[in-house]
């Protein structure tokens, strides 16, 4: 017997009833033969890990744009406390930890440079050129793996790693309730319902630390209810989250938390938003980032030889604008620097 169908016998007997097996995954679009050793999902985690999108995460914007202290967050560092919040929930639950982790290293590979700033204004500007469209990070996360790694080919993921990656957020709206989880646009999976939990547990919690290091708040500014419902420490604060979900959730088919401690992660995510994010204490340079999105953009459709591949010839105004806004949103933040420079400084300029 295989390796592979070890793994997968064994997900069988220790797995909840309610858990992702891999044997039974809904399969790839592209057919194509398994490996000996990893299951599926396996093996879509470590092609996530392997892409050139999952690097790039080292050098964008989570909250601050590039940081000159070292203990600032980046995506790549909150996509990596996503997924270990995931597989503690996960391996609580009995769920597939293999598909969770896929789904949570996968989630942000879409994620523009520079951050909540840089999604705002990548989508005010392509709608500029195409009515029609719009930015979410979750939607390019998905389209990313879908379609641009690998030269336009994608990474061939399982249908539940797709789903999980192209549903885990939630914007600025509020975690469901149990009667939320009946949303037809929810993770079709039990895996990527956590995933979605964890995001927010993960970005709630290490946003505020790194506000709090850079000055911005303190924590007496935190809403003391949610001090004293969650607890006044990093740590507290996560453990709190993570097992009242846990006891919620049980053997139930939803992934819930209980509702105070719902409520109080809600409301330190609409304080996140109003003083972090876009508030008067935003994080320096987030003043800067429509303009810099919104001249390259500009450059790109009015020269597109300068985009990767160059012009296309009968390309209309529409797909050039979708492969302008690809092309930004996968910038790092010190490549959408370096290019606005080149096309907008003097050369004398650039050195100086």
């Amino acid at each position: 017997m295989l390796v592979r169908e070890q793994t997968e016998k064994l997900e069988q007997r220790i797995l909840s009833a309610r858990a992702a097996k891999a044997a039974h995954s809904r399969g790839r679009e592209r057919p194509e033969p398994q490996c000996p050793l990893r299951t599926d999902f396996q093996r879509d985690r470590d092609r996530i890990i392997h892409c050139k999108a999952f690097r790039r995460l080292t050098y964008k914007t989570q909250v601050f744009i590039a940081p000159e202290l070292d203990h600032y967050r980046t995506r790549l560092t909150h996509t990596l406390e996503v997924s270990q919040v995931a597989r503690t929930i996960a391996r609580a639950l009995r769920l597939n930890e293999d598909l969770t982790e896929a789904i949570a290293l996968g989630h942000d590979l879409g994620h523009t440079p520079f951050g909540h700033a840089g999604e705002t204004a990548l989508d005010e500007i392509y709608r500029e050129f195409d009515p029609s469209a719009h930015f979410k990070h979750w939607e390019q996360s998905r389209r990313v793996v879908d379609v641009l790694e690998n030269d336009g080919r994608g990474l061939n993921l399982t249908w539940e790693t797709r789903d999980g990656i192209a549903r885990h957020s939630k914007g600025q709206e509020d975690l469901p309730t149990a009667q939320g989880q009946r949303d037809p646009d929810r993770p079709a999976t039990t895996e990527g319902r956590v995933v979605m939990f964890a995001d927010r547990i993960a970005y709630v919690n290490h946003d505020i630390d790194d506000a709090i290091r850079a000055g911005i708040i303190s924590l007496d500014d935190l809403p003391e209810r949610c001090l004293r419902v969650l607890g006044r420490t990093h740590s507290q604060r996560i453990t709190t989250m993570v097992a009242d979900l846990v006891a919620q959730t049980g053997d139930g088919t939803q992934v819930l938390m209980g509702e105070e401690v719902l409520s109080a992660t809600d409301e330190l995510k609409d304080f996140l938003f109003a003083h972090v994010y876009g508030g008067a204490g935003a994080p320096e340079g987030l003043g800067k980032v429509a303009e810099v999105i919104g001249n390259l953009f500009r450059h790109y459709v009015e020269n597109p030889q300068d985009l990767p591949g160059g012009p296309v010839e009968g390309e209309g105004r529409q797909a050039l604008a979708r492969r302008v806004c690809d092309h930004l949103a996968g910038m790092t933040d010190r490549y959408a620097k370096q290019q606005f420079i080149a096309h907008f400084l003097p050369e004398d300029w650039r050195t100086a």
